[in-house]
């Protein structure tokens, strides 16, 4: 792969989240924030739960993705940037064992509070949290600003045409699991609280085929959604069938809370109207305050241990051993 500049290299190691877009059966771009690495051969990688697969799965479906870098919070950047990273996807769970002790290993010296002072027979007993299908993207295109400078033209660099793109793993065999966390049915409720975590990042799929994502520079309630302002040096523009991603995590990161929308996007007044049909389920485990967090993974270990075997069984793989660095 012909290199991108060296200089990007930082946001894509130590940034703490990036906003990983992949896209569903109809078309709409989702957009949640996970936590990125780099991978050893320059791809940009994000992972999920085997648990709970889906991000991946669309990723197998479709392996156009997006990741966007605009949080540089706690990331130690001395000169941040914003990139938007379009690429294809290979998603990687031939492997359980490996990926389990990848993850373990990188999570901890990325994000250590996470886990701080978690007796180590707890965290042994978290498979069912650590046991990981890892997303790498070949990067395709990469637009970047200078953080706070998102009103001007990107820099650009796009991969050469002849790129061979690696493969996923095949698929696993039988029946993905369902949605492990009901959504509220009320995306009202959760709207104004959505508000206090910053701004929000709205996906879309591009012209192209790929899926954009970018930050709001403002943000407001409205009767049927949220009107955003976006950036008017962004090169895309959002129409169709998307989501609206507020998320917010302190500068050591412990924990974040998320607020996830799904909806049409329309202009409205040199605006971006986006109208919510849906609040979608996320998985906000505390933020600030660690004993929320503590509360959020009892929670969720009750619902999601019973999916371990199965799930490792569908990939023809015994349970993964968790085994501490």
């Amino acid at each position: 792969m012909t290199p991108y500049p060296d200089y990007l290299r930082p946001v894509f190691e130590r940034y703490i989240t990036a906003a990983y877009t992949s896209l569903t059966e109809d078309d709409a771009a989702i957009s949640m924030p996970l936590t990125p690495y780099f991978g050893s051969g320059g791809t940009l990688d994000v992972s999920t739960g085997i648990t709970y697969p889906t991000k991946a799965e669309r990723a197998r479906r479709n392996p156009q993705i997006a990741l966007l870098y605009s949080d540089p919070k706690g990331s130690g950047v001395l000169q941040p940037l914003t990139i938007l990273a379009q690429g294809y996807a290979a998603v990687r769970d031939a492997d359980l064992q490996a990926n389990t002790d990848r993850y373990l290993r990188e999570s901890m010296q990325k994000i250590p509070a996470a886990m701080a002072g978690m007796p180590k027979s707890l965290l042994r007993q978290m498979g069912w949290y650590f046991t990981r299908i890892y997303i790498e993207m070949t990067p395709a295109h990469l637009y970047w600003w200078i953080h706070g400078r998102e009103d001007d033209p990107p820099e650009e660099w796009h991969a050469p045409e002849d790129l061979i793109y690696p493969p996923s793993d095949p698929a696993p065999q039988g029946k993905a699991p369902g949605a492990w966390k009901a959504a509220p049915l009320n995306w009202k409720a959760d709207a104004a609280r959505a508000l206090n975590l910053g701004m929000p990042v709205l996906a879309a799929k591009g012209m192209d085929g790929f899926p954009i994502a970018m930050q709001a520079r403002s943000v407001e309630l409205t009767e049927t959604g949220f009107l955003l302002e976006m950036p008017i040096g962004f090169p895309f523009r959002f129409a169709g069938e998307g989501s609206l991603s507020f998320s917010y995590h302190p500068e050591t990161f412990t924990g974040q809370k998320n607020k996830l929308f799904r909806g049409r996007i329309g202009d409205l007044s040199g605006k971006i109207h986006f109208v919510v049909e849906r609040q979608l389920g996320d998985w906000s485990a505390g933020g600030d305050n660690r004993i929320a967090g503590a509360l959020s993974f009892l929670r969720a270990s009750l619902q999601l241990r019973p999916r371990l075997k199965t799930e490792a069984a569908r990939r023809g793989q015994p349970v993964p051993v968790v085994k501490l660095p």
